[in-house]
């Protein structure tokens, strides 16, 4: 089996080696480092399979780094930080992290919380990456929606996941537990804000109205239901 690979991003020299030997003791591959310039230039040669990304860089600033791999990878992120106020989770999400690791943390809790993004979808075995509704084509291959005059919408990784998850289960209802599950993640309110955050963001892009959304319809107390008439391929 192929090992999936972990890339490190933090200024910490003791937190990288922590991570790293506790990552490859849980049977992944690591690569670390120290600043942002190094890190983006080596993704021009590795493609890590989740990225753990310190928001207090020396050379750059992590949420807008974290934008940036939201946008353009594919890789699973997540952001270990000391920053601890809320509204720094909160943006950390809606910039596209899929999750927040706020330090001081055991490296255990680290691997696990790796080992949840790539739990592999349960969702079924669809290999398209293309899937057409209600006037949209989404482009899972390149983080794209693209609505019916041809006008391009980028999604990140994690709002991807979430559409997917819709797209492969339309007009049935899809519950809070269902989505822990499929998606990964620990329960509890970090993941239901991080899936709030998400489901927002994705029908903005739609051109949802907020007080009335037409595809994503929120089942109170139930979870959610995509209305919209999916075609794949």
């Amino acid at each position: 089996m192929t090992q999936r690979m972990v890339a490190i991003l933090d200024d910490e020299p003791e937190i990288r080696r922590m991570l790293s030997d506790a990552l490859e003791d849980a049977g992944f591959r690591t690569a670390s480092f120290a600043r942002a310039t190094e890190f983006e230039a080596a993704l021009n040669t590795m493609s890590p399979d989740v990225c753990l990304v310190d928001l207090g860089l020396p050379d750059r600033d992590g949420l807008t780094l974290v934008h940036r791999l939201a946008l353009e990878s594919g890789a699973s992120i997540i952001i270990i930080s000391g920053r601890t106020q809320v509204q720094d989770r909160v943006t950390g999400l809606e910039l596209g992290a899929d999750d927040y690791i706020i330090k001081p943390f055991e490296p255990a809790e680290v691997v696990a919380r790796v080992r949840a993004r790539l739990r592999s979808p349960k969702t079924g075995l669809r290999t398209s990456q293309t899937a057409r509704f209600n006037g949209w084509t989404a482009h899972f291959d390149r983080y794209m929606l693209e609505d019916g005059s041809g006008e391009e919408t980028a999604f990140s990784h994690a709002e991807g996941e979430v559409l997917r998850l819709f797209l492969d289960a339309p007009k049935r209802l899809i519950s809070r537990a269902q989505m822990q599950e499929t998606l990964g993640g620990v329960a509890g309110e970090s993941f239901d804000r991080a899936m709030d955050v998400r489901i927002s963001r994705l029908r903005t892009k739609l051109k949802e109205d907020p007080k009335n959304p037409r595809l994503i319809k929120t089942i109170y107390g139930a979870g959610y239901i995509f209305l919209g008439d999916v075609k794949w391929g």
